[in-house]
């Protein structure tokens, strides 16, 4: 099967970044029985289900609100379902570092609908960063004011992912820390 052709310019683009090294603590939520270091193929924000990838956050909140406007969209949330958030430490040499709203604007993203769930320019650079040998990219969360850390788990050394503490989620004490914080998760 023939797939779709890479936008040229666009992995232009993405090649022209710097490939910088991350080294640092990310946070992790998974359901309880999940191995928080196994990646898998998701059509989501930064993959488009063509490699496996490790959705991380650089703080222990933004980790968690990705899940929660995951399990928010259910029409009843599913509160039974025992949630861990776990601290990793990685090591990644070639990260793509998208730090910045003006930065997604410049590649193409609408960034007052970044928010939304319309994923296909984000696909097609993860895509692109994925082509070019990067091994993961730090991009805004949509969720939290703070930034993700997207591993390409193929591209990660299995000694560069270590697990390091491991909490429960309890979800309704983490919706009112937030609130009394000014944020509404959604």
């Amino acid at each position: 099967m023939v797939g779709r052709a890479r936008d040229i310019d666009l992995l232009d683009a993405i090649d022209a970044f710097k490939r910088e090294p991350f080294t640092g603590a990310v946070w992790r939520a998974v359901r309880e029985e999940r191995d928080p270091s196994v990646g898998s193929p998701s059509s989501s924000r930064w993959c488009n289900g063509n490699f496996d990838v490790l959705y991380t956050s650089l703080e222990a909140d933004g980790a968690v609100a990705e899940v929660y406007a995951y399990l928010a969209l259910q029409p009843v949330f599913p509160s039974k379902i025992a949630w861990n958030l776990h601290r990793i430490d990685i090591e990644a040499r070639n990260t793509l570092r998208l730090a910045d709203l003006p930065t997604l604007t410049r590649l193409g993203i609408d960034i007052s609908r970044y928010h939304e769930r319309k994923y296909g320019r984000t696909q097609e650079i993860a895509d692109a960063a994925y082509f070019l040998d990067f091994d993961g990219l730090i991009a805004p969360s949509a969720r939290w004011n703070c930034l993700n850390l997207v591993l390409f788990t193929e591209r990660i050394a299995p000694r560069a992912v270590k697990i390091g503490t491991t909490t429960a989620i309890v979800w309704a004490a983490w919706r009112k820390k937030v609130r009394r914080r000014g944020f509404t998760p959604s």
